[in-house]
């Protein structure tokens, strides 16, 4: 080989060679032709360049090759050094870049952390009171979580008059006074003293309709980055998340170095969840090509799996967790697993409102009103068709709720459809019922869902019959129900259902799904009585509103009796007493 010093190229294919001298490997060689011999190619390129190979490494390395059958444990010790040493060769440099790639994350976190801190100092320095920011990019829609917000700010700042309050808002268009003037008509709640709202501008993050696909992966990083951006524009002392995003917590914990605390009224996922896409149902949460694809059903399982662990270490950063129900309950101490910090607060539900509704009235005047009564009314409802005529009377079957997809709208109208033909055209036939569907809208996206459903009542043949009420006033809300006879629900495992309560104490019939927060908080037996109805089809919805249509006036009163009683367990009091017993804690140490 000595005398070979020039040789360049060097061919030894199929040669069935299993080491090359040790003499080759000193040439000044630049092409090595080896294959079809029992060596590896990489353990000669890995190896070449600090020790000749041994022929029992390389006939190690070509036995498992060509018998990829046989296990570690198998090889002789020698053989198995060899496997070691090729293996330690690629692990090391990726455990190397692992381990200072860690540390530049560490750093930067570190980096982050005293720059936030640093403002937060400077605006302690001119603000001289502890800060508490509310995260609720929809604080102007009409809904049971923007309730939630307005009547814990309200008791928190009667408490603690000495603190200062902030809501991180997404709502564009509007002013702050515009958003408190919001909350008092569809409420009834005025604030004690003003609050700072922080108006974010990157909301379409948060937005279903910016991921067609992998819709809670990219909300949940979405609510990241928009956290990022409300810390980034006000870093407060304590951060209380009331919309339910979880992933804002650790953002704000371990970058913010903020007391986080937060009110969950539904879990981002849920074991029900999981088991709607392993049983393959159809909802609005699981397309139909993927329940009917068993491959597409497992691959959506095992992404809820990993979300379900990524969503429960975001929700463990909380150091105070409230749940709006026994459901949520569940489900947030199986995916948070922290039962210490972990309570059931009801939310708020505006009964006094209606408690001044009489209930002794005559039974057969009830749940009654004119028909053709108005020309606003009927620009309201998109028309009567054939309702002209003063002299008849109507039963108004009434849905309070926000015009979201979950709340599953399309049953009701679905489900009142199949009670008209139940109930035909005679007497307290089709001519006098009429289904009122009373809801906020939040975005462009609901309004067009709007759309979408009174579509399906003129294919239905029912939109003679279907009023639609959007964002309606809190007094026009309360006329709806004191008017209606039966309050409708639909929404499948309702975390809570405030919509159902506020039925309940109007004096309306409820007819709630069967699950979720009204099958077991709300209608529930109270005193021995019963408080209402349950349903989870299209015909037991039909058959029960045709049974509470068919009951005697006394029978029907004395429900109404009993769900008004029960209903004080959620009122604004209650709620108020119980958010700040959970919020005391933390709000002790900011005072300090």
């Amino acid at each position: 080989m000595t005398s070979c010093r020039t040789l360049r190229i060097l061919n030894v294919e199929g040669n069935q060679l299993v080491a090359l001298p040790c003499g080759a490997l000193r040439l000044g060689l630049t092409h090595l032709r080896v294959a079809r011999n029992l060596m590896h190619p990489r353990f000669l390129h890995t190896f070449s360049r600090r020790s000749a190979q041994t022929l029992l490494d390389l006939a190690s390395l070509a036995l498992w090759r060509t018998e990829p059958q046989l296990r570690y444990s198998t090889l002789p010790p020698a053989a198995q050094s060899a496997l070691s040493r090729l293996l330690w060769s690629l692990v090391l440099p990726c455990v190397y870049l692992s381990l200072v790639l860690t540390l530049l994350l560490v750093l930067a976190v570190l980096g982050v952390r005293l720059w936030l801190q640093g403002r937060r100092k400077a605006r302690g320095a001119r603000d001289s009171s502890p800060a508490v920011a509310f995260f609720h990019p929809y604080c102007h829609a009409g809904g049971g979580g923007e309730r939630v917000l307005w009547c814990g700010l309200r008791a928190l700042q009667t408490r603690y008059p000495s603190f200062s309050f902030v809501v991180y808002t997404g709502d564009e268009g509007v002013s702050g006074e515009q958003i408190l003037e919001g909350a008092r008509q569809r409420f009834n709640i005025t604030l004690p003293r003003p609050v700072t709202f922080v108006f974010l501008r990157h909301r379409v993050l948060v937005e279903a309709r910016s991921y067609p696909h992998f819709t809670l992966l990219g909300q949940s990083l979405g609510s990241m980055f928009l956290g990022w951006e409300a810390l980034t524009a006000f870093v407060p002392d304590l951060y209380v998340d009331s919309m339910g995003y979880a992933f804002t917590l650790p953002v704000f914990r371990y970058l913010g170095a903020c007391k986080v605390a937060s009110y969950v009224h539904y879990p981002t996922v849920s074991t029900d969840m999981l088991s709607v896409v392993r049983e393959r149902n159809p909802r609005f949460n699981n397309a139909d090509f993927i329940s009917r694809n068993p491959v597409l059903s497992a691959v959506k399982v095992l992404y809820y799996c990993c979300f379900a662990l990524l969503y429960g270490l975001a929700g463990s950063c909380s150091d105070v967790i409230m749940v709006n129900s026994t459901w949520t309950l569940g489900h947030i101490l199986a995916l948070w697993r922290s039962p210490s910090r972990t309570g059931v607060v009801y939310p708020p539900c505006d009964v006094r409102a209606f408690l001044d509704v009489p209930l002794d009235e005559d039974e057969d005047e009830d749940g009654w009103e004119e028909l053709g009564g108005g020309e606003e009314e009927e620009e309201e409802g998109g028309g009567r068709g054939g309702g002209g005529g003063g002299d008849r009377k109507c039963h108004s079957i009434v849905s309070v709720g926000q015009f979201r997809p979950e709340k599953d709208h399309r049953l009701q109208i679905r489900a009142f459809r199949n009670l008209l033909d139940r109930k035909g055209s005679g007497p307290g036939g089709r001519e006098a019922l009429r289904l009122v569907l009373v809801g906020g809208c939040r975005n462009q996206e609901d309004e067009e869902r709007v759309l979408m459903l009174r579509g399906l009542c003129h294919e239905l043949g029912v939109a003679d019959r279907v009023h639609f009420k959007v964002n309606v006033p809190f007094d026009e809300l309360k006329r709806e129900l004191v008017d209606a006879t039966i309050g409708l629900h639909t929404m499948w495992n309702e975390h809570f259902g405030i919509g159902v309560v506020e039925c309940m104490a109007a004096g309306t019939i409820v007819l709630a799904h069967k699950s979720g927060g009204p099958k077991l908080d709300i209608v529930v037996p109270y005193e021995g009585g019963q408080t209402g109805f349950l349903a989870d089809s299209e015909d037991s919805y039909a058959a029960a509103m045709e049974t509470i249509l068919a009951l005697s006036p006394a029978a029907r009163l004395e429900i109404r009796r009993t769900a008004r009683r029960s209903v004080q367990r959620f009122s604004d009091q209650e709620f108020e007493a119980c958010f700040l017993a959970a919020m005391e804690p933390l709000m002790m140490k900011l005072e300090r």
